[in-house]
């Protein structure tokens, strides 16, 4: 990773995000139906970034020209980088702020967003913050599970994961960081399929804060069609195993994160295994009431799906996604349970980033 110019700063100078001192990275692959719209909900920003760095990663639809169009600084590596996060480490050494952010090419903000998101960074142990993610289109039954999953998550999970500075993921799709600390853990690495998952267990491992911003909001184009939703939960799921099998030293000096990832681990062994086979097998041969396990956590997940939405005016599209969650959750116990089994038993990793959304 080539050094940048950045002088060293004290305390006081780091503590504001100031518009001047942000530059805001879009990794985009031909995006040209979408990278519009983000690249003017950032222009139409309370703080709005002082450049805005799109990394037309050789695109074929002309992503590049949408991009240039609206007056941003496009680059066009020699050939195609091979994934985001390749892309986003592409266009770190061309940045020359304090602050960096990385947003996907299908991603709107709410307009005080960067602002917001920027609040947190006046505790100097901050190095990187993220905020709340909603899908953007909420139509088919993965969007809708998707809405109600991501709910679940930034209502109920994040907020507690917050409270200890230790989220399980800064999310890529929209975060903040200081460029300073990136640049000495070299960007995004690409090592694994979950570029944002293993840059978050990296700053922990080395002592830093991340902080959850749930005022801040984002919305990306989720998968919409079964074929775009595959692609992605098999980034994810084999992204997950693969930062286990990476990180997993260094979490145990980090007991709150250690604690999560051990749960989730175990919860990823276990409960594909369980729902897919155990379960099925239990209800058909044993007793019926065995189906009910598949919803018997129901109330639990309503809970704050339905209070978030409520907050939102959204108390009625969170209720009629609640039966697409649980399909979904069977989908994703699916892609967990190949993930597992190739990465783990039989030692085939995922190596090549298929782009979804």
């Amino acid at each position: 990773m080539p050094e940048t110019s950045l002088r060293p700063r004290s305390a006081v100078e780091r503590s504001v995000v100031r518009a001047d001192e942000l530059t805001v990275i879009i990794p985009a692959y031909n995006e040209a139906a979408s990278v519009g719209d983000t690249i003017r909900s950032l222009l139409d920003q309370t703080t709005p970034p002082r450049e805005i760095l799109v990394v037309d990663d050789c695109s074929t639809d002309g992503t590049g020209e949408v991009a240039a169009a609206l007056g941003v600084t496009v680059l066009r590596p020699e050939t195609n980088t091979g994934s985001k996060a390749g892309a986003q480490t592409y266009a770190l050494r061309h940045v020359r702020t304090d602050f960096v952010m990385a947003i996907d090419a299908d991603t709107v903000l709410d307009s005080d967003a960067i602002e917001t998101l920027g609040e947190v960074f006046a505790d100097p142990e901050v190095v990187a913050a993220s905020g709340h993610v909603l899908p953007r289109h909420v139509s088919t039954v993965w969007e809708r599970g998707r809405y109600v999953e991501y709910l679940y998550s930034f209502t109920f999970h994040k907020p507690v994961q917050d409270v200890f500075g230790r989220p399980l993921i800064s999310s890529g799709c929209f975060s903040m960081y200081r460029t300073d600390e990136l640049c000495a853990v070299g960007g995004w690495s690409d090592r694994t399929m979950a570029e944002d998952m293993d840059l978050t267990w990296t700053f922990s491992e080395r002592g830093h804060r991340v902080r959850f911003v749930p005022e801040a909001s984002s919305y990306p184009i989720e998968p919409a069609t079964f074929g775009f939703l595959a692609k992605q939960l098999r980034r994810w799921s084999h992204g997950f195993v693969q930062n286990v099998m990476l990180h997993w030293r260094g979490l145990l000096g980090v007991p709150y994160l250690r604690s999560v990832v051990a749960i989730g681990f175990f919860d990823a062994l276990v409960s594909p295994a369980l729902t897919l086979l155990v379960l099925p097998l239990l209800a058909l041969f044993v007793s019926s009431w065995f189906w009910l396990a598949f919803v018997i956590d129901l109330p639990m997940v309503a809970l704050p799906v339905l209070v978030g939405a409520r907050r939102r005016g959204e108390f009625g599209r969170a209720l009629v996604g609640l039966p697409a969650y649980f399909v979904l959750r069977l989908v994703n116990c699916w892609f967990m349970l190949g993930a597992v089994t190739s990465e783990l038993v039989f030692r085939r990793r995922l190596t090549t980033y298929e782009k979804g959304h």
